[in-house]
């Protein structure tokens, strides 16, 4: 919990039926084909699944004309396999793979030379029902490519959940008017889209992460994850909690409270390519079972460039108030000490460069007691980050 100190925290497949242009989307990998000319053929067809092993992300880039393009497709009913290479508008080459009759798992490993710019990938596979499915990967080639690479309909989101009202817990002074003010710099400064929930119930929190985990994110977009309330960690269970406004005080079950755990699956796997969790709440260290700090990556780059790096690596970051123990409420009319620091982080704006980094937004947390924790959760890869571009 918080303390009082007056009183004691893509995958994405779109499958074809050629013969009768039919288009389906979805996340799952089996689909009913309806057979016109014969409804009593109707039958169901698993589809060839691609897997990227690299480019693993849907948007990346080279400085050098060479790419290894390394693919995987599961069926055991391939007809073909095509590599189509373009520019996003028109089709500038494309080559049909030799198969290995038998197999359940194609590998494709094939070396590109790919022209400065932007090119776009795709792969297109056919099973034997005539059956399409198409993934593709977008590569920028070229430092002079590189610099103009961020995209203008790039977005930031922040969602946050603040809580100061409990039907069972104590309350407390000033989750909601933290999150009001982080809000508003994150928004007027920042450019992010605001989402505030206030007072949420705990199937307030996850009906609300069910929607951001639905929608469709842009491959350079941004989503921020903002808690502060009561957290709580049971010993015997060995894991930590957010606690929402009608969590019970007597749970031994923890059956009303918001895991750990649970948080880091669900929020690994919403489609944002990049996303900070931030817990202003107590014991919010325990999000990750090591309680270990990782910091990011200092880079003097000032341009473009190092945005398209950062916004080019997966991001699965975490940003707590504390390890594992009580942290501050703060007192009625002030900042928790934590939101106090981010709030400084911020009104600095990055510097000369305009961008503010986490190892940045690190070093004005770091003389908090408890010392908040930095680092990496998921799908989390240890040179990405995420990144404040100020705008006013």
């Amino acid at each position: 919990m918080r303390q009082k100190k007056l009183t004691g925290c893509l995958f994405f497949i779109c499958a074809a039926w050629v013969a009768h242009s039919q288009s389906f989307s979805g996340r799952t990998n089996d689909i009913t084909l309806n057979f016109k000319n014969n409804p009593a053929q109707n039958q169901v067809v698993s589809l060839p699944k691609i897997t990227w092993l690299s480019p693993r992300m849907e948007f990346t880039n080279s400085e050098t004309n060479k790419v290894m393009l390394d693919v995987t497709v599961s069926s055991a009913d391939v007809k073909t396999i095509k590599i189509l290479i373009g520019d996003g508008a028109k089709v500038k080459g494309e080559k049909q793979l030799d198969l290995v009759t038998g197999v359940k798992i194609h590998r494709i490993q094939q070396p590109l030379t790919l022209q400065d710019g932007k090119n776009v990938v795709e792969l297109v596979v056919e099973n034997g029902k005539g059956a399409v499915v198409s993934s593709c990967r977008t590569i920028l080639i070229g430092v002079d490519a590189l610099t103009q690479a961020v995209a203008i309909d790039r977005k930031d989101y922040v969602l946050m959940f603040a809580t100061d009202q409990y039907d069972n817990w104590s309350d407390l002074i000033n989750p909601i008017d933290d999150s009001r003010s982080l809000a508003t710099v994150l928004k007027d400064k920042y450019g992010f889209e605001v989402e505030l929930v206030e007072n949420p119930n705990t199937e307030d929190v996850f009906g609300k992460l069910r929607d951001y985990a639905e929608r469709k994110f842009k491959p350079q977009d941004q989503l921020m994850i903002f808690f502060a309330g009561h957290g709580y960690f049971d010993d015997t269970f060995g894991e930590g909690f957010v606690v929402g406004k009608n969590s019970l005080l007597d749970d031994k079950a923890k059956t009303s409270y918001i895991s750990h755990s649970r948080l880091r699956q669900i929020i690994n796997n919403i489609s944002a390519e990049h996303i900070l969790l931030a817990m202003d709440v107590c014991f919010g260290g325990t999000f990750d079972p090591v309680i270990a700090s990782n910091r990011g990556e200092e880079n003097d780059a000032t341009d473009n460039e190092y945005l398209i790096r950062k916004l080019g690596q997966k991001t699965r970051k975490y940003l707590t108030s504390g390890g594992k123990e009580y942290v501050s409420d703060g007192i009625p009319g002030k900042h928790s000490p934590f939101t106090l620091r981010i709030l400084q982080a911020l009104a600095s704006g990055g510097g000369e460069d305009r961008i503010l980094t986490l190892s940045e937004i690190k070093s004005y947390v770091d003389k908090l007691k408890p010392e908040p924790r930095l680092g990496g959760f998921g799908d989390d890869r240890n040179d990405s980050d995420f990144v404040f571009v100020l705008k006013n």
